[in-house]
């Protein structure tokens, strides 16, 4: 009996550990200098909030990147930023994690990045970081309040931003929940369906897909960008939405959530994106991609329908609509349907 006790005790103090009964300390720590804010979890980087700066980096919008494990594992690609050896080189506005949109009264925010040739530039908006309004910590979570303007490539604004980002730490578990307000400024907004943006994540190369596919994938403006053939050593994700679709099948699909699996070394990595019951057409449509792109889309029902539900969302003239999206990432364990189930109920009451 007492053998029994001692192996439940340890069993129970394992639990505890591994499932965050402890508080874990959010920090900020602000480098205007530098554009950009460090997330701190117990003094280890897990992301960093990211903005253009001639100097530093050419961004379009601001990105959360890197994003960090609780165990120090980055499971972000690092191109274009910090390009690593073995990995994929194609799309680089696809930084990190990050919210935007590729049709807002014509002009394309999602695509847009230092490889549109200059001759095109006049058809792409950029996303201007303006401020930080609040960094504030309590125990296990961190809120950062920023400002943004959506911009014309000739300099004016169809759309204020306001985000608060919470950034939670629940023992392995890491979260991030990304409440964007967006504001038509100089009249009517209109965001027409495409499958180009949404809220996104480009993945490190090992939770890619296995593929011998060789990919012409063509953006918003008619631009192609090709996704080559690569090697499958070490290659392991896949894709399983809320109705249980896995795989590439889950592209074009609508649900709840959608988790990516797959290992980093020999670590189980475990990436969830969580739609929220209040957004413009949810259950969003999800554009999961085998090269390692997982994205939220709400507003693109008609690519995704092949023309059978058209949304054409609108933002009229000083109205506002928000987004409201979860992101959670867990080294060492594939997350179960129930316990994401979990997660995503506690997201709908925020």
């Amino acid at each position: 009996m007492e053998k029994i006790k001692l192996i439940l005790f340890t069993a129970f103090v394992f639990f505890t550990l591994q499932c965050g009964n402890q508080s874990n300390k959010v920090e900020f720590v602000r480098n205007d200098a530098e554009k950009k804010v460090d997330v701190m979890i117990d003094g280890q980087l897990f992301t960093t909030f990211l903005w253009h700066d001639p100097t530093l980096r050419d961004i379009k919008k601001p990105a959360l990147y890197p994003i960090i494990t609780s165990t120090g594992t980055e499971i972000t690609r690092g191109y274009p930023l910090n390009p690593r050896p073995g990995e994929r080189t194609d799309h680089p506005h696809q930084i990190g994690l990050c919210f935007n949109y590729g049709h807002v009264n014509g002009y394309d925010f999602w695509n847009n990045s230092t490889a549109i040739p200059e001759n095109l530039r006049d058809r792409y908006g950029t996303i201007n970081h303006l401020g930080i309004d609040k960094l504030s910590s309590t125990p296990g979570q961190g809120l950062m309040i920023s400002r943004e303007s959506w911009v014309t490539s000739s300099g004016q604004e169809l759309l204020s931003e306001k985000t608060e980002y919470y950034f939670i730490a629940k023992g392995p578990l890491r979260i991030i929940d990304r409440i964007t307000t967006l504001t038509a400024t100089n009249g009517d907004v209109a965001m027409k369906d495409t499958k180009e943006g949404g809220f996104g994540i480009r993945v490190a190369r090992q939770l890619e897909m296995p593929s011998d596919e060789e990919l012409i994938l063509t953006d918003t403006q008619g631009i192609p960008t090709k996704v080559g053939r690569m090697s499958n050593e070490g290659i392991t994700g896949n894709y399983k939405n809320s109705n249980g679709i896995e795989g590439e099948a889950v592209y074009a699909t609508r649900g709840d959530w959608v988790i990516l699996s797959g290992k980093i070394g020999d670590e189980e990595q475990s990436v969830v994106m969580i739609d929220h019951p209040a957004n413009p057409g949810h259950p969003t449509y999800w554009h999961a991609r085998g090269y390692g792109l997982l994205l939220a889309n709400p507003l693109g029902a008609g690519e995704y329908s092949n023309g059978k539900n058209i949304m054409d969302f609108k933002i009229a003239a000083g109205q506002s609509a928000t987004f409201r999206f979860r992101l959670v990432v867990c080294s060492n364990k594939i997350l179960t349907d129930a316990e994401i189930n979990d997660l995503t109920a506690e997201f709908a009451k925020k």
